[in-house]
């Protein structure tokens, strides 16, 4: 008797694969949100 073939050629999908070609759009988006938060809370602190 053997095993049944359970062999598929499809692999995982990796998160990070799916991220890095979104990075030239989400990190300028990401910083500017981070600097308008860290100056309004430099602002508000003063």
């Amino acid at each position: 008797m053997s095993a049944p073939d359970n062999h598929t050629d499809h692999q995982a999908a990796d998160p990070v694969d799916e991220i890095v070609p979104m990075m030239p759009i989400v990190l300028p988006i990401v910083g500017g949100v981070l600097m308008f938060l860290l100056a309004f809370i430099a602002v508000s602190m003063a």
